[in-house]
């Protein structure tokens, strides 16, 4: 019985070494504490038992533990094997197994690829995240490429606020799709096949370039996915000239475009403070910094919000947000520091180095040592031309008019792997088309009306030929 009970010790020890050094093994490599989105599960199969029977009527039975050890896309078996898990279960008589689980988004896209008969190129830019790429060569592909991107992650779900399974795409009787991803963005990913699948069925081939471009990591952040791979020299040998990507529903008849992003800041403020007995009355703490810095942060952008006569959409204005509050011990200590975080959403309109001027200056009128430090920056605020002499805006508006489409430019108010796109001084466009739908993209009961979807595929068979069939440019003479 001593021997089973050190042997499930040691199991226990294993494994929750081994957990602990995944959750911090990716951020330690990355120079970040932040615990990885992919987690691993560990599953006991169950025990393997010899036994005998021995004399005195009793049965004698010898028994290890079989282990399988799972695991999403970041961590794979070379990682069990690199953390040394493999070794040293074998040395304590585990029979351990890991297996690398197959992704299904990209064994899809491999089967759409050959379907579409495209070249498929994959790219991992981080392990475990995969850049897959489908290329449809133009008659002349010297000049610069349309990229068609989406993404294939979506946000959680807590499916006991949906009417429905969340990953069933159930359709009601009025035809709305109920999915997880069916507004953002697997509905965009699914137009763009469908409408390059029609284009090759009526033999139209694209004078300039495609590429079918599905990203990892959009939702969140990007810093695996689309952040990097605009920096590798993969991505600049696709010679892109214009992008497409996501966008939002519309509510109205009309559909939204969007031609640049807010900059999402993402900030905490350290309030350090005399620390004292709860009881006392002391001056110059942390939580009178926190307090007056905070009431500087969102007054201000209140009474701008309330002094304005202006009709702004939400991309046009600059969103403070208190997010997060740290600080205190116990009930009866008051703290030597208190931190504050916020969320930041500022256009393309705001000169950023004013706004972080005004940042430091609120900070020294809080207190004393008040300091603040970003936990994301970003700073490009370029945006894409919507000028009707702009060869790319024209041949996209034009076919939009030519389906009697009305089009509201806007900037977006959150944030898509378009800012990384557009930063490397690409133009690219926002554009879901989805009319008629209300924004459901990350909430309860997301959906899209299957004729809004199909008419979305006939849009792209128009949109993606002009786009392809822009003449020359100077810069390509």
């Amino acid at each position: 019985m001593n021997f089973l009970r050190n042997r499930l010790v040691v199991l226990g020890l294993v494994l929750l070494a081994t957990l602990l050094l995944y959750l911090l093994l990716p951020s330690i490599r990355q120079g970040s504490m932040e615990p990885s989105l992919e987690m691993a599960m560990v599953i006991i199969t169950g025990l393997v038992c010899v036994c005998s029977k021995i004399p005195v009527n009793t049965v004698m039975c010898l028994c290890r533990l079989q282990i399988v050890l799972l695991h999403g896309q970041a961590f794979t078996s070379k990682t069990w094997e690199e953390l040394g898990t493999m070794a040293l279960l074998a040395t304590n008589g585990y029979q351990a197994l890991a297996m690398d689980l197959p992704d299904a988004a990209l064994r899809f896209l491999d089967r759409i690829a050959e379907e579409l008969e495209l070249p498929l190129k994959k790219i991992e830019v981080f392990p475990g995240r995969v850049i897959s790429i489908m290329t449809w060569e133009g008659t002349n592909p010297t000049l610069k490429s349309i990229l068609l991107n989406s993404h294939t992650d979506v946000v959680p779900v807590y499916q006991e606020h949906w009417k429905y399974d969340a990953f069933s795409a159930f359709k009601d009787a009025e035809g709305n799709i109920y999915a997880r991803g069916s507004q953002d963005m697997k509905c965009v990913t699914i137009q763009y096949i469908q409408a390059v699948r029609r284009l090759k069925a009526r033999g139209w081939k694209p004078t300039r370039t495609l590429h079918l471009m599905f990203v990892p990591d959009e939702e969140v952040g990007g810093y695996k996915g689309m952040e990097t791979f605009v920096k590798q020299p993969e991505f600049h040998k696709l010679n892109i000239g214009f992008a497409l990507d996501e966008g939002l529903a519309n509510p109205t008849d009309a559909f939204t475009v969007f031609y640049g992003e807010r900059n999402p800041w993402w900030i905490t403020v350290h309030c350090p403070g005399s620390p004292g007995h709860g009881s006392r009355f002391v001056e110059n703490t942390a939580a009178e910094k926190l307090l007056h810095f905070g009431l500087f942060f969102i007054i201000t952008f209140s009474l701008l919000r309330l002094n304005t006569s202006e009709c702004f959409t939400l991309g046009d204005v600059t969103t403070v947000n208190m997010t997060m509050v740290k600080g205190g011990v116990a009930y009866n200590v008051i703290p030597a520091e208190m931190d504050v975080s916020f969320d930041l959403r500022i256009p393309p309109t705001v000169n950023l180095q004013e706004f972080e001027r005004q940042i430091k200056q609120w900070c020294k009128e809080a207190g004393e040592d008040v300091t603040y430090d970003f936990a994301q920056k970003h700073m490009n605020q370029n945006i894409t031309s919507t000028d009707e002499s702009d060869p790319w805006w024209n041949a996209f508006s034009a076919s939009c008019k030519e389906m009697n489409m009305t089009l509201k430019k806007e900037i977006f108010p959150a944030a898509t792997d378009s800012r990384f796109i557009r930063a490397v001084g690409i133009p690219a466009i926002g554009f879901s088309p989805m009319n008629r739908t209300p924004i459901l993209l990350h909430d309860h009961n997301e959906y899209l009306n299957e004729q809004v979807f199909l008419k979305g595929i006939s849009v792209y068979e128009r949109i993606i030929p002009a786009l392809a069939s822009v003449a020359a440019l100077p810069d390509e003479a």
